[in-house]
């Protein structure tokens, strides 16, 4: 199982909307005890087994337009398939500190997600999205923004939140349980 978060790598974007895929795998590498601090295959990794089952946590290192390179160079060297992956992202369609969960989808206006689907060439893979909500701002400004002191705690809060359902479905492998439980997140 690979469970990456889309992100921008360096210190710059760190606190921005676009990272709530790297804050969500710090919070849920942080619970299982476990530092995401291998650098392969164009990301940072946290790889462990759990119950007989190979863990990958990714957060990869090639800026979020190209997400999709370090995604199928995991992919490739763990032998994994897209039934065996998780993307974790912002989404501008939903409201705030609002969480949707798939299965499939397209990778509608995220650059992210449309790397990974055209690297992967599939569509056929389990996706957490994030509401980050847009606003009356220009999109490429909002996304790269800061997220306000005000936010962060409502923000840390839903990491928290899908970092406890993923540890469950790690534990389970009970993808239908993980959706109905962080569909209703709000």
């Amino acid at each position: 199982m690979i469970i990456v978060g889309l992100g921008n790598p360096t210190e710059k974007y760190k606190n921005t909307y676009h990272n709530m895929g790297f804050m969500t795998i710090d919070t849920l590498a942080k619970n299982l005890n476990k530092r995401i601090i291998k650098k392969e295959c164009d990301a940072q990794t946290s790889v462990f087994d759990k119950n007989g089952q190979k863990i990958i946590l990714a957060k990869p290192l090639t800026f979020m337009n190209n997400s999709g390179f370090a995604v199928k160079q995991l992919m490739n060297k763990y032998n994994q398939t897209e039934s065996d992956l998780i993307i974790i992202y912002d989404d501008i369609d939903i409201p705030r500190f609002s969480v949707r969960t798939r299965f499939s989808g397209s990778a509608g206006t995220h650059n992210g997600m449309k790397s990974i689907v055209t690297s992967i060439n599939s569509t056929q893979f389990a996706r957490i999205r994030i509401g980050i909500g847009l606003n009356d701002f220009d999109l490429v400004d909002y996304v790269l923004s800061n997220i306000p002191k005000e936010d962060k705690d409502n923000f840390d809060t839903t990491f928290e939140k899908v970092a406890k359902l993923l540890e469950e479905y790690i534990n389970s492998n009970d993808f239908d349980k993980l959706m109905r439980e962080s569909n209703i997140i709000k």
